[in-house]
């Protein structure tokens, strides 16, 4: 694999270990006035526009970030025109922005442009709506409850493996995207999209495609309402996702639902808030942005973490090997089942590792509030921090031989050598992804189902290029052979 940044090596890349001194962080937030004079980290000496008239242009946000990371170390400064930006790559530097001056930040303005697509959901929303948001859903991601979607799980593993035949040429990505759409439309809103399935799966690619459009266009949320190129298929796509979960709703609604799921309890929080003074329109919009948000972080991330994993997998045959006894040892001829999940140690560990290397969430940010501290330096309000579980998760101060696919690195021995938010797939901190358990159990009840009666072989032809969009996707798709055990 040839890595569009111009790393390759092991896996397909290559990672330098130039790093700079790591300044001791603060604890806690600085506050400044009105005539403070700030002092900035080293960085770009141009603002980055500049750049993009220049030679020097990376081909994805992760590029740069590994760029930056290589030229200046732990803590990066630069300017996007008037924005300030700070690039961070080391544990106690995420730390204190994630959990110690929390209060002090909020999403970054990439977040904000998703607004358009999922308006007040929980990845976009802040502050009392934010923890009302979590407060609803919290109880359909209990263990209880992800134990009982097991069964679901599954099922729709096995219907997808018996659809596969040997030989067969398959997208990957693209088969995984259908499996977990499946499985969270069933699980999390007991909604059965048959035929609507395909449909919502072209929506949500057709929106994918143009993410990095949309949050680098100037005043996009303006030109939304108009016939600019490219927006238009956007605005189409929004219309078709909508229209589907408008209709998962308003079933949900007419048959009176009372299943437990998370459409019930978002439903009646609505209802509540209905009664206190939101009209109905407004409550329906929120439940909607609930809904869409949901959908995308649960099947999204999955299909994303499951399609690296089949990758990394056909390309280290031994860790395949391993996974495949452990497998048969745990399962025999029958199909998994809940209690098996902590059995199956190394499929999780498989997936651990591959999360490591492709993290769907590849990228995270935050804006400061008011003026702030962080190590030797002093920073103004507004500016936006950048940190990436990319990057991170490939520190060799973190991981020996960090480009090495080694499943056995998260043996639980392993994982106590790991420096605390060096690893965090899931976000970290007081926002850290409610679904993380489900996340986990599907994983590995999908990876261990399918592995029970297929091996995949990554085609010759196959051009394997990241794409760092909401989620970390394959930019070519996976292309690969099914072969049966």
């Amino acid at each position: 694999m040839q890595c569009d940044c111009g790393y390759s090596g092991v896996n397909g890349e290559m990672q330098k270990t130039k790093t700079k001194p790591l300044a001791e962080p603060s604890q806690k937030a600085f506050r400044f006035g009105r005539n403070a004079r700030y002092h900035f980290p080293p960085g770009l000496k141009h603002n980055l526009v500049w750049y993009a008239w220049s030679k020097f242009r990376p081909a994805d946000p992760i590029g740069l970030f590994q760029y930056l990371n290589d030229e200046y170390g732990d803590i990066v400064h630069y300017k996007i025109g008037p924005e300030h930006i700070l690039f961070l790559n080391h544990a106690e530097y995420i730390r204190e922005i994630l959990v110690v001056q929390n209060d002090n930040f909020i999403k970054e303005r990439t977040v904000q442009r998703t607004k358009m697509l999922l308006g007040e959901g929980m990845i976009t929303s802040e502050g009392e709506v934010h923890r009302a948001q979590r407060q609803v859903a919290q109880p359909a991601f209990h263990r209880q409850r992800v134990s009982a979607y097991a069964e679901a799980i599954v099922e729709e593993a096995i219907f997808l493996r018996e659809s596969w035949k040997g030989g067969q040429k398959l997208d990957i990505a693209q088969e995984m995207m259908q499996l977990t759409l499946r499985i969270v439309s069933r699980t999390l809103f007991s909604t059965e999209l048959a035929g609507e399935a395909q449909e919502l799966a072209e929506a949500i690619n057709s929106i994918m495609r143009l993410y990095n459009y949309l949050v680098a266009l100037p005043a996009v949320e303006v030109l939304i309402h108009m016939r600019v190129p490219g927006l238009a298929s956007f605005t189409g796509a929004k219309k078709k996702l909508d229209s589907i979960v408008y209709r998962m709703i308003e079933d949900h609604r007419r048959n009176g639902a009372n299943s437990g799921d998370l459409l019930d309890m978002m439903l009646r929080a609505s209802e509540s808030s209905s009664s206190v003074g939101h009209s109905r329109e407004a409550a329906d919009e929120l439940l909607r942005d609930q809904v869409i948000t949901i959908f995308l972080a649960g099947y999204e991330t999955v299909a994303s973490a499951l399609t690296w994993t089949w990758y990394l997998l056909s390309q280290n045959p031994e860790a395949e090997r391993k996974m495949q006894i452990e497998i048969d040892d745990v399962l025999g001829q029958r199909v998994p089942a809940i209690d098996d999940v902590p059995k199956l140690k190394y499929v999780e560990m498989v997936l651990a590792e591959s999360m490591r290397l492709y993290p769907p969430a590849w990228a995270m940010g935050r804006r400061a509030k008011e003026g702030f501290s962080l190590g030797p330096y002093r920073l103004p309000a507004r500016t936006t921090v950048l940190i990436s579980q990319f990057i991170t998760h490939r520190d060799p101060r973190n991981f020996v031989d960090p480009l090495r696919f080694l499943p056995e690195r998260f043996a639980r021995n392993g994982k106590a050598t790991f420096p605390k938010f060096s690893y965090f797939p899931f976000g970290a901190g007081f926002r850290q992804c409610i679904g993380e358990s489900f996340a986990w159990t599907e994983g590995a009840l999908a990876l261990a189902t399918i592995a029970q009666k297929w091996r995949l072989h990554l085609a010759d032809d196959a051009r394997v290029e990241r794409q760092p969009l909401i989620t970390l996707r394959p930019k070519y798709g996976m292309p690969m052979f099914v072969e049966a055990r």
